[in-house]
């Protein structure tokens, strides 16, 4: 009888019975797949869902399901989505954070039964619950509904006194088999009252979002377990990150080290109306120096909340950042436009930003947004730089480019760890992780997201002591793409110029 089996499933060496064997080996030579590099990671506050935990979503309505509307106020996780999305980020990781006084509205029917919003927040304040006749013969129902929701009907529910309430809840709380899911919106506590149900309708109060005494500190957390703020974003692949409105400098060098722990570009961002002397002044002061994170100068833009109905000054990390997660990672976000905004605080005083200034910025270690650009009249980010001060690891590409290419390689190299190796020449491990890399880099080149590559992983550097020792070593290098950051165009002009056109034969 045929036996089919995986590589390395059955010991070929010491087969008894005779049969045919089936051994499946999988192909030799394979592709990485890149990570996402479109995940944008931001933490700030919100009237509803989940705290400190990481929720998808790709859109503005998304959003407005599970965090409720933005708000016109500082550390609002909205507003920096809705400003994210007008650059094109569909691929949002959102945290929600508290300063911990905040509650779950709620409304208690006697001491028949108590509706509790499911999450804290005053968007449950706009929950109501509605009694009503079942459309079974002896029965009642409940309809929750809050705005922006489905509503949802639990219906033909039974039972005489205290019995009822607690068939109520369970349904709410467990959902009806076969008919619907438990509530997404409330849950329910039975209480010891045995009054008979009665139609009614029942709004839930003294929901607060706990929002009133935020600082940076709250957006930053902590990475014990429960994570809260920045670290819940840990795991969930963002290549860029932003704490909303969180201006206080103090917090780089936390937010540079979670940002290379985890390969991840944080986007930062200094006071509103800052100068440039005191944001000179500052950034050294705070001797962070990384690639991890991109500083932006403190020159705020004014933006149209569609929702209130107001023109704000919002933090200019949000359009940069959106835009950064929309570009694929060898990409720098020099001269890309930015949208949505109505004009910065440079800009509402028709002013300009002068060469001298710009110089001092760059040289400061800023990059800051503008209008015009080298590109033409529009905003846009004038440097495309890191908080790096080296040349040679200062520019966006790089930092989000590290950060893939290493995301790639640690996702699925691991399956490597674990396989056996010898010291022979044409071993065969090496040679499989060797075409596997050569691969992927050669995917990336013909993409035009690196420029050129080597890789090495045979006898040389992996001797046979290192072989014996359990170790094994690739060794790879990858030259990316230049960014064009200074066109300089020679143009010679006068009667007495010679060009092609009339130049001696």
């Amino acid at each position: 009888m045929t036996q089919i089996v995986q590589q390395g499933a059955i010991n070929t060496t010491a087969l008894i019975v005779p049969d045919l064997y089936v051994q499946i080996v999988p192909p030799q030579t394979s592709q990485l797949n890149g990570v996402p590099t479109n995940v944008l990671g931001i933490v700030g506050t919100a009237t509803w869902g989940p705290v400190n935990a990481p929720t998808v979503f790709g859109n503005m309505a998304d959003f407005a399901r599970q965090f409720g509307a933005l708000q016109n106020r500082k550390y609002d996780l909205g507003t920096a989505v809705a400003i994210a999305v007008q650059q094109g980020a569909n691929n949002i990781v959102g945290v929600r954070v508290t300063d911990g006084t905040d509650t779950a509205a709620s409304v208690a029917l006697s001491t028949n039964i108590t509706f509790t919003s499911k999450y804290t927040g005053t968007l449950g304040n706009s929950a109501s619950v509605q009694i009503a006749t079942g459309s079974a013969a002896n029965s009642w129902k409940a309809i929750v509904s809050m705005p922006g929701q489905v509503a949802e009907v639990f219906d033909n529910i039974t039972g005489t006194g205290a019995a009822f309430w607690s068939n109520l809840a369970a349904a709410i709380n467990n959902g009806q088999y076969g008919l619907r899911g438990p509530s997404n919106m409330i849950v329910a506590t039975a209480g010891a009252g045995t009054t008979a149900p009665s139609a009614s309708t029942n709004a839930l109060t003294g929901g607060t979002d706990g929002a009133t005494t935020i600082n940076a500190a709250v957006l930053v957390g902590v990475d014990t377990s429960p994570r809260k703020g920045m670290y819940a974003l840990r795991g969930a692949g963002a290549s860029v990150a932003m704490l909303a409105d969180v201006d206080d400098l103090t917090t780089w060098t936390t937010q540079v080290a979670y940002g290379l722990s985890e390969g991840t570009y944080m986007i930062c961002t200094g006071p509103a109306g800052d100068t440039i002397a005191n944001a000179v002044t500052t950034r050294a002061a705070v001797g962070v120096d990384s690639y991890a994170f991109k500083p932006i100068f403190g020159d705020y833009c004014y933006w149209a909340d569609p929702v209130n109905g107001v023109t704000r000054l919002v933090s200019p990390q949000a359009f940069c950042a959106g835009r950064l997660a929309n570009l694929a990672p060898q990409h720098s976000s020099l001269n890309k436009a930015l949208y949505g905004i109505v004009g910065t605080q440079k800009t509402s005083q028709n002013l300009t930003y002068s060469v001298a200034e710009l110089q001092t910025l760059i040289s400061a270690g800023w990059d800051v947004i503008t209008n015009p650009v080298p590109g033409g009249n529009y905003f846009g980010m004038r440097v495309g730089h890191n908080g790096s001060s080296n040349p040679a690891t200062q520019g966006d590409n790089y930092t989000r480019m590290t950060n893939y290419i290493a995301s790639t390689i640690g996702a699925a190299m691991g399956k490597f760890v674990g396989r056996l190796q010898t010291t022979a020449a044409n071993d065969p491990l090496r040679a499989e992780v060797k075409a596997t890399l050569d691969a992927t880099f050669q995917a990336m080149q013909d993409a035009k997201q690196i420029d050129t590559f080597s890789n090495q992983c045979d006898q040389n550097n992996n001797p046979p002591a290192q072989v014996a020792a359990g170790n094994l070593r690739d060794d790879t290098a990858v030259r990316y793409q230049s960014v064009a950051e200074k066109f300089l165009v020679n143009m010679q002009g006068g009667q007495t110029v010679v060009t092609r056109a009339n130049a001696p034969t």
